[in-house]
């Protein structure tokens, strides 16, 4: 699942355990609420609990990281397992969510 949580100057998107088709819509709907309800332009995709990932997350990522471009914010990926890693690799995400050191 995931939770977000205002730092600093950004809101991070903490996930953690799976990803997937299981959770995709509480997360979907959970995310854009948040990013409806802020004023805050910088999001950062906290990874570092994230065990598993499949196409539904990237998905998900991908749809937060429209919603959040539209109204001019930018998006962050930051400390993701592994595992996690090389899925976002092969997908190219990196290219539009830049990975970030914490």
């Amino acid at each position: 699942m995931v939770e977000a949580e205002n730092k600093r100057d950004a809101v991070y998107f903490k996930f953690v355990g799976e990803l997937d088709e299981s959770c995709a819509l509480k997360v979907k709907d959970y995310m854009d609420d948040v990013i409806e309800d802020t004023k805050i332009k910088k999001f950062v995709m906290d990874l570092k609990k994230l065990t598993f990932m499949d196409s539904t997350g990237i998905g998900i990522l991908i749809g937060r990281y429209k919603k959040i471009t539209k109204k001019n914010g930018v998006v962050f990926i930051t400390d993701p397992q592994p595992v996690v890693d090389k899925v976002l690799t092969l997908s190219g995400i990196y290219q539009i969510m830049p990975k970030i050191e914490e």
